[in-house]
C-alpha cells in the first residue's frame, strides 16, 4: 500500500461537483483504497507503507484524458510500427495523461486495419499512459469539410467496416449528412458501445441536430474547426452542438480557438466539455517539417499547417493546454480538470467504476501538478508512470 499526504486533493463532494480539499490522505495499491483526514493516520500505519508520497502542496488529480491525439514525438497512431504506440504512451504520461485513445486518420482499410491491430496490441501494455482503445477520425466524412484529411481516402459510412473493430473503436468522428442510412448507422454503433461524433462535416442545424438529438450522436469533433459554423441565420453544427446538451472537443491551443471563444464555450457549456489535444506526430519537436496522414506538415511554435495553410492538427501538450484554458477563462481549477477527467470518462461509460475521479474502487490512476501545471508525478494503476 502507498499513499499521498499534503496535497490540494481535487475529489468529488457530495453531489459528485469537483472540489479541491486539504489535510487528506489518499491511500492506493492498483485502486484507489480510501482518502481519508491525515490527522488520522497513524505512525504505525506510515511505518507499513510502501511509499510515502510528499505532494508538498501540488495539486493531487485524477488522471487525464486525452480522447482525440494523432501522435506526438515523432510517432503517429497510422505507423506501421508496433514501437509508434509505445512512445506516444510514454509521452503522454509526462504530460499527465494516464488514458488516451489514439487516433486514426482518413485512409484506405486495409491501412487502417493495421493501425487498429496495432491500438489493440498496445491495449494489453502496461506502460506509460493506458491505452483505451481508438477514436476513429474518419473516413466516413465530408469532402467539402475534410480538413487535413485525405479526400481520396472519404468513404460512405458502412457498420461492416468497423465490426471486426468494435472492440477497440470507442469513438468515431462521422459526417451525419453523408450517412446512407439516417441514424442506422449511429444505432449499429450505439448498440456495440461506440460513441458517435459529429465532425468534418457540412451539415446544417437540421441535420446536426436530429443526429444529436434523434439518433444519439452526442459528441462534436474539435468544435469550430471543420464544420459549418455560427451564423444568425444558418446555426450550423455549431449552433446544434451549443444548443444540445451534446459534448463539445476543444483545442485550447490559442490557435484553432480564440480566448474570447474559449470563454464563451466555457459559460455555455462547461458541463459538456473536453478538452483534447488533436495532436500529431510534431508535438514535443519543437519547429520544422512534419507528415499527417501522408501529407507535408509545417510546424513554426504553436501553428502546424499544410503546403496550402490549412491548420494540421496541433502541437498542444495536454498540461499546456489546461493551463492556456485557465488563463482564458478564470475558470477554477477543478471544473477545468473536469474537462478531462470525469466529462470524457462518464461518455465513455468507465465513470461510475473505473475512472475519472479520485474515489475509493476506482484505478489508481493520479495526476501530481503545481499551479503552473507543471507535471510533478503520473500514477497508473497504482505504478510510477512519469516523477519530474
Amino acid at each position: 500500500m502507498k499513499a499521498i499526504i499534503n496535497g490540494r486533493f481535487i475529489i468529488p463532494d457530495e453531489t459528485g461537483c469537483f472540489t479541491v480539499e486539504e489535510g487528506l490522505a489518499l491511500f492506493f495499491d492498483e485502486k484507489i483504497r480510501a482518502i481519508r483526514p491525515a490527522a488520522t493516520v497513524s505512525a504505525a500505519e506510515r511505518e507499513e507503507l510502501e511509499a510515502c508520497i510528499d505532494a508538498r502542496g501540488a495539486y493531487v488529480s485524477p488522471g487525464f484524458l486525452n480522447v482525440h491525439i494523432h501522435g506526438c514525438v515523432g510517432a503517429d497512431t497510422m505507423d506501421d510500427d508496433p514501437e509508434a504506440i509505445r512512445k506516444m504512451q510514454l509521452f503522454q504520461a509526462e504530460t499527465g495523461v494516464t488514458s488516451f485513445l489514439p487516433t486514426t486518420m482518413t485512409y484506405d482499410f486495409p491501412t487502417l486495419g493495421r493501425a487498429l491491430r496495432h491500438v489493440r496490441e498496445a491495449m494489453a501494455r502496461e506502460e506509460g499512459a493506458r491505452v483505451l482503445g481508438c477514436h476513429m477520425e474518419g473516413p466516413f466524412i465530408s469532402p467539402a469539410k475534410k480538413g487535413a484529411q485525405a479526400e481520396k481516402n472519404i468513404a460512405k459510412a458502412d457498420f461492416a467496416k468497423i465490426a471486426p473493430y468494435q472492440d477497440i473503436v470507442k469513438i468515431i468522428t462521422v459526417a451525419p449528412e453523408e450517412l446512407p442510412d439516417g441514424g442506422q448507422f449511429i444505432a449499429d454503433c450505439h448498440a456495440h458501445g461506440i460513441v458517435v461524433s459529429l465532425g468534418h462535416t457540412a451539415a446544417d442545424y437540421a441535420t446536426a441536430r436530429q443526429a444529436i438529438e434523434e439518433y444519439g450522436a452526442k459528441h462534436i469533433t474539435h468544435l469550430f474547426n471543420a464544420m459549418t459554423g455560427l451564423h444568425q441565420r444558418r446555426p450550423g453544427v455549431v449552433g446544434a452542438a451549443l444548443d444540445t446538451d451534446a459534448n463539445c472537443e476543444l483545442i485550447v491551443d490559442n490557435v484553432h480557438i480564440h480566448p474570447a471563444v474559449q470563454r464563451i464555450v466555457y459559460r455555455l457549456k462547461k458541463d459538456h466539455l473536453i478538452l483534447i489535444t488533436d495532436s500529431l506526430r510534431a508535438c514535443g519537436l519543437g519547429d520544422g517539417p512534419s507528415e499527417l496522414g501522408g501529407q507535408k506538415v509545417f510546424v513554426k511554435g504553436t501553428l502546424a499547417t499544410l503546403e496550402d495553410g490549412t491548420i494540421a492538427g496541433s502541437v498542444l501538450c495536454m498540461n499546456d493546454g489546461l493551463r492556456i484554458f485557465r488563463e482564458n477563462t478564470g475558470a477554477p481549477i477543478e471544473e477545468v480538470v473536469a474537462t478531462v477527467t470525469k466529462t470524457p470518462a462518464k461518455e465513455l461509460g468507465l465513470y461510475g467504476e473505473l475512472l475519472g475521479s479520485l474515489s475509493a474502487g476506482k484505478n489508481a490512476d493520479i495526476t501530481i501538478f503545481d499551479d503552473a501545471l507543471k507535471i510533478q508525478r503520473t500514477i497508473v494503476a497504482g505504478r510510477d508512470a512519469y516523477s519530474a
